[in-house]
């Protein structure tokens, strides 16, 4: 599990590099975001990896890892809204902006090192195709639980489902960069 942990940091390395870029160049509008956009958001994003995944044509010249990365990072965002709530108007410097980010993305870490242990890292054995289609999935479960004003009855809850998330996305872009060595 060493060497899942220090490829899980790889990737998350990636993405907290372009969410700091991204957030001097836009600041955290974002944050007037609702969760249902960004649940949207992050729909649309594992649509469009299905479809590369399925479709032999491509017109826009981005592959699945730039999606992959796009979901890890919507889906932080979204925790963040969960946890502070929706604004008018930014209010998050870079630097409050990534400390958030570190410490979702550092609970969602310790999330994945209990399953692993628990699943034996079965996701090593998984497609990257199956791992999308979980996404999907949690994605569909999310909307429903926005649908239903954030209550479930014996389910977890929008948080859980969106750490599952990021995990699957992670796991994609290790396997993915692990193809393209």
């Amino acid at each position: 599990m060493q060497k899942t942990s220090e490829q899980y940091d790889a990737v998350i390395q990636v993405c907290r590099d372009l969410f700091q870029k991204k957030m001097k160049d836009y600041g955290s509008a974002w944050r007037i975001l609702r969760l249902p956009s960004l649940t949207d958001q992050i729909y649309i994003k594992a649509q469009r990896i299905r479809g590369l995944q399925e479709n032999d044509v491509r017109k826009v010249d981005e592959g699945e890892k730039s999606e992959f990365i796009g979901i890890i990072n919507y889906t932080i965002m979204a925790l963040i809204q969960l946890e502070k709530g929706i604004v008018d108007q930014p209010d998050l410097s870079t630097e409050e902006a990534l400390k958030l980010y570190n410490r979702h993305t550092t609970d969602t870490k310790s999330l994945m090192e209990d399953k692993n242990h628990d699943y034996g890292e079965a996701w090593r054995d998984m497609r990257v195709s199956s791992l999308t289609d979980l996404i999907l999935q949690k994605l569909l479960r999310v909307k429903q639980i926005e649908d239903n004003e954030g209550k479930t009855l014996v389910s977890e809850g929008i948080d859980a489902n969106y750490q599952d998330m990021v995990n699957y996305a992670v796991f994609a872009l290790i396997h993915l960069n692990a193809d393209s060595k």
